[in-house]
Order: C-alpha cells, then structure tokens, then sequence
C-alpha cells in the first residue's frame, strides 16, 4: 500500500468512527454517492475536495500523515474514568495541560512549584492512565491526536466552565494579542453548517500553529485560550419579551 492509499485509508476509518456515512459525504461534496464511492477506491481526490471530507470526519491531512508513523494507538477524547483520575489531583491536571502544551520535564520544574523528583511521579500517573508515554530520559510523548478536546460536558470541561470562565471573560480584551468577537443573526440550517466548518478551520489552524511552535524556547511562547463557540441562542431577557403564539403554531426562530 503506498502512502496516498494509507491516507484514504485512514480517512475511511475517521469517517467510520464518526458515524459519517458516504451518502452524507456526497451530499456535502454536492456529488452522488457513487462518485464519492469512486473516489475512495481510486484515490483520485482534488485537494480541496480531500479537505472537506477530513473537515465532516473532524480530522486534517496532517493528522492523518502523522497516525501513520504507527505506534501506540492514539485517541482524541479519553474516558469518563480517566478525566476523573487527572481531575483527582490538582497538579496531575497541571501537567496534563503541561504536556498538551508541549513542555519538557525541565520546562514544567522550572515555571512551576513543582519538584523534578513530584513532576516524574505525575507524569508517570499520566502514563498509567493511558494520556501519554514517559520515555527514556524522561521525554515526554502525548498518546492523544492533535485534534485531542476533553469530554464535552466531562469532569474536566466542567471545571473549566466553573472555574475559569469567569476569569477568562474578565477582560476587556483590548491588549496586544487579544481579541473578542461578538456577533449576531438569523441563519439558515445550511449558513449555520458552513460557519460550523469555517470556524473547525480557525480551530485546526490555532492547533497546527501550536504545534508548530512547540520547538520554540519557552520564553518565546505563552499560553493562549482560543474559544470557538455558535448555536442557536437568544437573550433569556429578550425570550421573556417575544410575543405568545396560538397553540400549535411554531414560534419563529
């Protein structure tokens, strides 16, 4: 197998595991669904055509060049059990987040309260639970894909929303390096699909450009918090004024 039919390969399988069917692949690519079948036998994808199709199965190409270097199996979410084992210690939390952020044993010692003798005892935890590899030399290497996010709604993602929401909205964001963006509108199913898709873009964006700068000096990076977020939503002080419909007739939306 050469390495065009591996990466097909391993789309097929992102697609399957996100329950993404070809029939929903054609009517996404504006195809029929044997063209699509077509294109997964032959291989013969545009490149353009190849990125949408990673966009419906959450992944990018270069997410799936790289699971084909083997190795352990890598996952992008981790189990209801094992969010609450690293949710059990504050600092295995710590650098968990640490190595999502590719800092070396060094790196973390050195930024925080954190003995080398404490760290290696975390980090070896986080091994057990299955988040990453503790390899020779104490080197570090996540078991989780780039495209890794915490369990929606999990232990981890909670805390989160109770803890750090507040904080982080706590700003004007007005300084170098900071941006907030609040719009409003009425969309249809389909515009709402193609904002979906645009914004995951930005998302894998913000990640390969994380990963990219992982081989910088640590002094010449700093932790950033992107936050992507549309649904379907209206003040509840806006909702308490909408005008009350007959029985049996929808609300407009």
């Amino acid at each position: 197998m050469n390495q065009m039919e591996a990466v097909v390969e391993a789309l097929k399988r992102a697609l399957k595991s996100r329950g993404v069917t070809y029939a929903q692949v054609a009517s996404a690519l504006g195809l029929s669904q044997a063209s699509v079948k077509r294109m997964f036998s032959t291989g013969h994808f545009t490149l353009a055509r190849f990125e949408q199709v990673c966009e419906l199965a959450h992944t990018s190409i270069t997410e799936l060049a790289r699971g084909l270097d083997g190795g352990k199996e890598e996952v992008e979410k981790l189990t209801l059990q094992q969010e609450r084992s690293i949710m059990a210690d504050r600092k295995l939390l710590l650098v968990a987040i640490c190595a999502l952020s590719h800092l070396s044993l060094e790196q973390i010692v050195q930024t925080y309260s954190v003995t080398k003798a404490e760290c290696i005892q975390l980090l070896v935890q986080l091994d057990r639970i299955g988040f990453l590899e503790l390899l020779p030399n104490n080197v570090i290497k996540l078991r989780v894909t780039r495209a890794f996010t915490w369990l929606p709604d999990g232990p981890i993602q909670q805390y989160f929303k109770s803890r750090a929401q507040q904080e982080y909205f706590d700003s004007s964001f007005s300084k170098p390096g900071e941006l907030m963006l609040v719009s409003s509108g009425v969309l249809s199913p389909g515009s709402s699909n193609a904002m979906i898709a645009k914004l995951r873009r930005v998302a894998n964006e913000f990640t390969d450009l994380h990963h990219g700068d992982a081989g910088l000096p640590l002094g010449e990076r700093r932790a950033a918090t992107m936050v992507l977020a549309i649904r379907p939503w209206e003040l509840q002080a806006f909702k308490d004024l909408r005008r009350k419909r007959p029985a049996g007739k929808p609300a407009p939306s």
